[in-house]
């Protein structure tokens, strides 16, 4: 990551202490004997949205946080809280987030809902099965070398994709604050393409010399899958999701921005029938189980892991939304498996299949903690590996016409007959301001890079480096 980059981060930082220390005059602080400074009333939060992801790559834009304490007596955990955001990255997506979280709104009962748009120029597709799909990481990185004449393939492994995304949940207790019911409603609109192909290659290739320009002939691996049947026209270019969630959680947390000790654990099921609206109807569900021991008191040292389970009733479901983590509360559904927010250091949803197990362990040492213009800040370094696999396959096998049977037979013998487990290995520095606002610098890295299979060796990417919010989980 460029210096310049670096640097712009830094003053972001130091925007955002000022921002938050402009509290509004519903604010006040009630100083604890630990020297803890509990916010209450309305705290703001403007700051511009400066952040790295390696699968994005560059972040500017803005977004605005405001916490409602109430009165100080949940603090750190606010009564509600909005949150906006417009960001543009240099590698051509774009993402606007609406989010509102309420706890006292509506008598027992907590209310979350999100609108968020993301548009994709040219999103990661690697296509399904994790290493039963081939990555040609030799020829990426030769396009990639300024000193050669190849051309950039990196287009190969991306489509344009359209996300728009709407849900309200709801949560209500059932035995003492600790199990609660989860019921809501998830609308999404899916849009591929460009023109009845992956990507607009005008504009992929626009500015490039022609030499290195990514050819009108190669096809990326999407318009391959299409020729050979394993995506069906019906579904290609995506369609609308309309769909009904429910669950049970069980929630023991000391605190939900940076918890350091409890259990945070949910099973839900997505329901989406022809009925409601649905294109393609299908029928999913979710279990995650996460734990949060801690080895030192008071924040210092925590050990947290999560286990992570997606999976398919029946045998089919619309391969776009295979790529989604099911998310229920104040979040929104993340894109997954590889990035930030699911598997580190693993390329962006390099691993799809029907049923996907997945796995985060991580080591948390917060070094450091003082007060800074009526802020409590802290400064924490972390070691995690992170890991996932299908363990359900999606459809691969041969559907389309004859013309195409032998590209698809070469590209599948590059493959492995199964998936095998994707682990990545790193660590972090953050900044953590009053429990809740917390920027992340993280790295990740595959050990396939090291592996000695040819076929396995280079198949999950380089390694990725990563400026982001909160806690991975």
């Amino acid at each position: 990551m460029k210096l310049r980059n670096v640097l712009a981060l830094c003053c972001a930082l130091m925007m955002t202490i000022c921002a938050y220390a402009q509290q509004s005059d519903a604010s006040a602080e009630v100083v604890t004997p630990k020297k803890e400074i509990i916010k209450t009333g309305l705290n703001f939060g403007p700051l511009p949205a400066v952040a790295f992801d390696a699968d994005k790559g560059f972040q500017v834009g803005a977004l605005l946080n405001i916490y409602n304490f109430g009165d100080g007596s949940t603090y750190p955990n606010p009564y509600s809280q909005w949150y906006f955001e417009a960001s543009f990255f240099t590698k051509g997506s774009q993402l606007f987030v609406i989010s509102y979280d309420n706890k006292t709104l509506i008598p027992g009962v907590r209310w979350s809902s999100n609108f968020t748009l993301t548009n994709d120029k040219a999103m990661d597709f690697y296509g399904f099965n994790g290493y039963m799909s081939h990555y040609d990481h030799e020829r990426v990185a030769l396009g990639k070398d300024k000193t050669s004449d190849a051309v950039i393939y990196t287009p190969k492994y991306r489509m344009n994709r359209v996300a728009v995304l709407f849900k309200t949940d709801f949560t209500g207790n059932i035995l003492n604050n600790k199990l609660f019911w989860e019921a809501g409603y998830h609308l999404s609109y899916i849009k591929h393409g460009y023109d009845g192909k992956a990507l607009n290659l005008d504009k992929i290739n626009k500015g490039k010399e022609e030499n290195k320009q990514f050819p009108e002939d190669e096809k990326p691996i999407f318009d391959l899958y299409r020729d050979w049947g394993i995506i069906s026209e019906e579904e290609a270019w995506g369609g609308l999701n309309s769909s009904l969630r429910l669950g049970i959680l069980y929630d023991t947390r000391d605190k939900e921005g940076a918890p350091s000790r409890g259990i945070w654990a949910e099973a839900h099921t997505t329901l989406a029938p022809k009925w409601l609206g649905t294109s393609i109807p299908y029928y999913r569900y979710s279990a995650t189980f996460r734990h949060y021991i801690p080895i030192i008191d008071n924040d210092i040292l925590t050990f947290a892991y999560r286990l992570n389970y997606e999976g398919t009733f029946g045998k089919d479901a619309p391969f776009y939304v295979l790529p989604y983590i099911t998310v229920m509360g104040q979040n929104y559904d993340r894109d997954g498996m590889g990035g930030y927010r699911t598997i580190r250091g693993l390329m962006r949803n390099r691993v799809q299949g029907l049923d996907m197990a997945s796995y985060n362990v991580e080591l948390r040492w917060r070094f450091v903690n003082f007060a800074l213009l009526n802020q409590n800040i802290s400064f924490g370094l972390s070691v995690f590996s992170d890991g996932t696999m299908v363990t359900r396959n999606f459809d691969m096998s041969f559907r389309g016409e004859e013309q195409y049977r032998a590209e698809y037979d070469a590209y599948m013998a590059q493959g492995l007959d199964t998936d095998r487990p994707h682990i990545t290995v790193g660590g972090g520095l953050r900044f953590i301001m009053n429990q809740n606002f917390i920027v992340a610098f993280e790295y990740g890295l595959p050990i396939s890079k090291f592996s000695s299979n040819p076929v396995i060796k280079g198949q999950d990417g380089n390694g990725a480096f990563y400026i982001n919010t909160g806690y991975l989980f």
